[in-house]
C-alpha cells in the first residue's frame, strides 16, 4: 500500500499592527478561546524553555471543525525572536493522521503585519472523504482565525478601554464538589432549578461535550437566546464558549470551577467577554458609551452566575444536611 499523500496549504491576512503584539496573540494559547472563533478550549500541559530564547509547549485543544467539536494534543514550537510558531499535533483527532504547520508575523509595510499560517496534514486511509474533510475543515477555520486575530488586534482597545474583558464570582459552600459540580453538569435540569432560564435545549455528545441552547432572562426582563458548546472536565471544571451570542457581544467564553479548601468548596464563575463597540448605542442607546457596555454586561452576567451559583450552594448544602442526618 502506498503512503498517505501529504497536503500542504497556506492562508495570510494583513494586519494593522506592529508583528510583536500580533506574535503575542498566536503565542499565547490561553487568549485563543476568547480570540479564535473555532477554539473552544485551551490547556498549556508543560513547558520548556531554552538557552536560546525559544521555548516548547505541549497543548490540549478543543475547537469545533465542521460542525463537531475535536481535540487533540499538540507540541509547540515558540520563537519570539522570529516572530515564529511551529505546531505538531501528538494525538491527532479522525480523519486526521497527522497534522503540522507554522504561523509566521512578518513585518509589512507601514509598521504592520502579514501573517501566514501554514499546515501539513496526512488523512486516515488517505480515502477521499477523509481528505475532503480535512481539506473543508482547515480551509474553514483558518480563514475564521485569521479574520479573527485582525479583528482582535487592530480592535483591541476603543474610546480608551480595551473591548476584552474578565471577572468572576464565588461562592463558599458547605457541601462537597460533587453535588455543585452535578448541579452544574445538569443544564438539563436547569428550566426547572433556575429562575432566570425560560427554556433549555441540551444534548450530550462522547467526551464530555454539550451543546446548551437556552433562553434566559436578563435583569431588565428582556429574554436572550443563547447557545454554548461546553466540556464537561469531570470532576472540578466546566468550561463553555457560546456559539451564539447577544447582539452586544463578539465573544463569550466562561469556565464553572470547585475548589476544596479548609472553609468548604469555593465554587467560582468566571467570564470573559468582547464587546462589539459600534453595537453599544444600538443595544444600550445614543449617550451611552463601552464603559456602560461593560458595566451593562458585568452586571447581566454576575447576576445571572450568582443565581446559579446561589442555588447550586443550597443544592449541595441541603444534601450534605441529609447524609449527615443519616
Amino acid at each position: 500500500m502506498s503512503a498517505a499523500v501529504e497536503h500542504h496549504t497556506e492562508h495570510t491576512v494583513l494586519i494593522d499592527a506592529p508583528p510583536s503584539e500580533v506574535y503575542a496573540v498566536i503565542a499565547d494559547v490561553t487568549r485563543w478561546p476568547a480570540a479564535f472563533t473555532p477554539t473552544v478550549h485551551a490547556e498549556v500541559l508543560e513547558t520548556v524553555a531554552h538557552d536560546d530564547g525559544t521555548s516548547e509547549e505541549l497543548i490540549h485543544l478543543w475547537a469545533q471543525a465542521n460542525g463537531e467539536v475535536k481535540d487533540w494534543t499538540s507540541r509547540r514550537t515558540l520563537d519570539p525572536q522570529n516572530l515564529r510558531v511551529g505546531f505538531r499535533q501528538q494525538l491527532s483527532a479522525h480523519p486526521v493522521a497527522a497534522m503540522g504547520g507554522d504561523w509566521f508575523a512578518e513585518p509589512s509595510g507601514d509598521g504592520g503585519t502579514l501573517v501566514r499560517l501554514t499546515h501539513d496534514y496526512r488523512a486516515v486511509d488517505d480515502s477521499p472523504e477523509h481528505r475532503e474533510w480535512i481539506a473543508r475543515a482547515v480551509e474553514s477555520n483558518s480563514t475564521a482565525e485569521l479574520a479573527r486575530l485582525k479583528d482582535v488586534v487592530e480592535n483591541a482597545v476603543a474610546d480608551g478601554e480595551e473591548v476584552t474583558f474578565s471577572f468572576e464570582d464565588s461562592v463558599t459552600v458547605a457541601g462537597s464538589a460533587a453535588d455543585l459540580f452535578d448541579f452544574v453538569d445538569r443544564a438539563d435540569a436547569w428550566e426547572e432549578r433556575l429562575p432566570h432560564v425560560a427554556r433549555v435545549d441540551f444534548t450530550e455528545r462522547p467526551g464530555g461535550v454539550q451543546v446548551l441552547e437556552m433562553d434566559t432572562r436578563a435583569p431588565d426582563g428582556s429574554v436572550h437566546t443563547t447557545r454554548s458548546v461546553r466540556l464537561s472536565l469531570a470532576p472540578d471544571r466546566i468550561v463553555y464558549k457560546q456559539l451564539v451570542l447577544p447582539g452586544l457581544l463578539a465573544a463569550h467564553t466562561g469556565l464553572w470551577t470547585f475548589t476544596e479548601t479548609d472553609g468548604g468548596v469555593v465554587a467560582t464563575s468566571r467570564h470573559t467577554v468582547t464587546v462589539i463597540p459600534e453595537k453599544v448605542t444600538a443595544v444600550l442607546g445614543a449617550d451611552r458609551t463601552l464603559a456602560d457596555a461593560k458595566a451593562y454586561v458585568r452586571k447581566a452576567l454576575g447576576t445571572n452566575s450568582l443565581a446559579t451559583l446561589g442555588l447550586a450552594k443550597a443544592y449541595a448544602e441541603s444534601r450534605a444536611t441529609l447524609v449527615e442526618a443519616s
